[in-house]
């Protein structure tokens, strides 16, 4: 993991510098919206809405809307100047009984994780907080934000776990509720040993996601049957080239010079790697960056893909997948026998997409 934040926890004359971890994150598959015709990628661009241009970020701003229809638009000058702690502390208000901290006020969960100087004050607010079954009350800015925090332990380690502002948490205000109900004695009895039969201690190892399994296993299925397809050029989107206006497709040279070379012999090969020869220098670079995306594209296709704190993406490939590759050895290793044969005229080679 890499800390998202450092700075220091203050209580009374003690500081303890940390680093801060998030403590959770997602594990579902990424799908990725594709135009069912032909698997193109749908993107969104940030457009005017006044005069239907697309707009870049350097010139968003961010806007409030009055309820008279008024817009107040802020600058990054008036941001800057909000009261907004910049300071990298973690100032301790109050330590409170954990049961008074209503659970729906949790938010996000971080780890905190003291430096190697800071092990001795870490374990002394640790072994405060588990004695006196209390949390600390904090302040902390991130992201921007100023927000209400407590400090627990979990284990060995010191969570921050951040608060909703009261305001953020809506009554449940519903009439039926208020209404007299008449629950008969028997009926709660029944209604205990109902509970008492299903009660057990809560283990989470004992809870799966059924639905990404599923997922997974239809996604695998797929690739291992073969029903992939590569990915798609988005409109518009050039092959590299070197600064000139023609691109030279070099894994399309060699594995026409290994059609020729069965079909005639290695004299028909040596016309077709006459054009392979003019990359020589990069061949086994461009021929590394030809074949690999014939293995990747697969899995991006059927819509799995790694995310930064995400889940990885089915490791399944199918046979196809090893087959594509292997033309693309053969042509390397025929080019590389025709490299004494005469050099022929460069083919006709196609233009760079505008």
């Amino acid at each position: 993991m890499r800390p998202i934040w450092k700075g220091a926890v203050a209580f009374g004359l003690v500081n303890v510098p940390v680093k801060l971890y998030a403590a959770t994150g997602q594990h579902e598959v990424s799908l990725h919206q594709v135009h069912r015709a032909d698997g193109g990628r749908i993107r969104y661009k940030k457009v005017c809405s006044v005069d239907g241009e697309p707009v870049e970020m350097a010139q968003i701003a961010k806007g409030y809307e009055t309820a008279d229809g008024e817009l107040v638009v802020l600058t990054d000058e008036d941001f800057a100047n909000l009261p907004l702690t910049t300071s990298r502390e973690i100032e301790v208000l109050e330590f409170v009984p954990a049961e008074q901290v209503d659970p729906i006020l949790l938010d996000r969960t971080y780890y905190l994780e003291p430096d190697k100087t800071a092990a001795k004050p870490y374990a002394l607010l640790r072994g405060a907080l588990e004695a006196s079954d209390r949390m600390a009350v904090v302040k902390v800015a991130l992201r921007q934000r100023e927000s209400m925090a407590v400090l627990r332990v979990r284990g060995k380690v010191i969570v921050l776990q951040t608060l909703l502002w009261p305001d953020e948490v809506r009554e449940a205000d519903f009439p039926v509720l208020d209404a007299d109900v008449n629950v008969r004695p028997q009926e709660l009895t029944m209604a205990s040993s109902l509970v008492e039969s299903l009660a057990g201690d809560f283990d989470t190892s004992e809870f799966h996601d059924r639905y990404e399994a599923a997922l997974t296993a239809l996604i695998e299925q797929k690739v291992t049957e073969g029903r992939t397809q590569p990915v798609p050029a988005a409109a518009g989107e050039a092959a590299p080239s070197d600064g000139g206006g023609e691109v030279v497709d070099l894994l399309a040279a060699l594995q026409r010079s290994v059609e020729k070379a069965r079909a005639g012999g290695k004299a028909g090969a040596a016309s077709s790697a006459g054009t392979a020869t003019a990359t020589e220098a990069r061949a086994d670079d461009d021929a590394e960056k030809a074949t690999t995306p014939a293995r990747t594209r697969r899995r991006g296709a059927a819509g799995a893909e790694d995310d930064a704190d995400g889940a990885p993406a089915p490791k399944a490939r199918s046979s196809r997948s090893k087959a594509a590759a292997k033309p693309a050895d053969d042509a390397a290793k025929d080019a590389k026998d025709d490299d004494e044969a005469p050099k022929a005229a460069p083919r006709r080679t196609r233009k760079k997409a505008s």
